[in-house]
């Protein structure tokens, strides 16, 4: 990149894309060093060996994890620094910077810049579109869902009944039924006769036990009267009507 038209471009714009990528590769390595820092003396803590030999050869192997660890990283970062200033930082063939615009005296970088701000409106609403269509995309999952466990049910009842109708149609016997049908409406019948038999007995059986009674009382006391009966007699008439 170094004398390139890139270079020129940015050096203009007063950028260093060089810079950028070197103060990233240092973060990383901060992050290494902290983690590992940390690392020490959490271990040393643990192990209790501050201020003895031991605590030389957990230094060592610290340095041996640091090393191995940038053997590790320098090749992919090297790759990607290089990657980064032959494709990510390299402007077009054919681009110019904006020049001022020497009739009105404005930049026509200003027409990019309010191009831009029209640009972040339409992203924003682009955006706020995107999460209607994502909570409305969630309630209809959620509503998918729960047809189809109401679905999965309605079929295992349906199932479930098929079941138990072929096992009728398959043990049940029709002619069997129309029998037993017949059978219990015949002793239906046969019990109500009976029953009305019994009631027409029971009441013949009381009238002649009246007169029975009544024909015994007169007659025993018909030349006396009612006068000379007596208590248990009239009470055996009670109880006999």
């Amino acid at each position: 990149m170094e004398g390139s038209e890139s270079e020129a471009i940015f050096d203009s714009l007063n950028l260093n894309p060089q810079l950028f990528l070197n103060e990233i590769l240092n973060r990383v390595d901060d992050l290494v060093d902290g983690a590992l820092q940390c690392f020490h003396q959490e271990a040393a803590t643990g192990l209790k060996i501050e201020g003895t030999n031991r605590e030389d050869d957990l230094k060592k192997g610290v340095e041996y994890l640091q090393n191995m660890i940038y053997s590790a990283l320098d090749r992919p970062l090297s790759m990607w620094e290089k990657y980064c200033l032959r494709h990510c930082f390299v402007v077009p063939q054919g681009f110019t910077l904006p020049v001022n615009n020497e009739s009105t005296g404005e930049v026509a970088m200003d027409v990019d810049a309010t191009d831009d701000t029209e640009l972040d409106l339409q992203l924003n609403s682009l955006r706020e579109k995107l999460v209607l269509v994502g909570k409305e995309s969630a309630e209809l999952n959620r509503e998918l869902r729960m047809l189809e466990r109401q679905s999965l049910l309605s079929n295992q009842r349906s199932r479930s009944l098929d079941e138990a109708v072929q096992l009728c149609e398959q043990y049940f016997d029709w002619d069997m039924f129309e029998e037993l049908k017949k059978a219990s409406s015949e002793l239906r019948t046969k019990m109500e006769k009976l029953k009305t038999k019994r009631l027409e007995q029971t009441d013949c059986l009381k009238m002649n036990r009246m007169h029975t009674s009544n024909g015994s009382l007169f007659g025993v006391n018909c030349g006396n009267g009612l006068a000379n009966t007596t208590l248990e007699e009239l009470q055996q008439l009670m109880n006999d009507i």
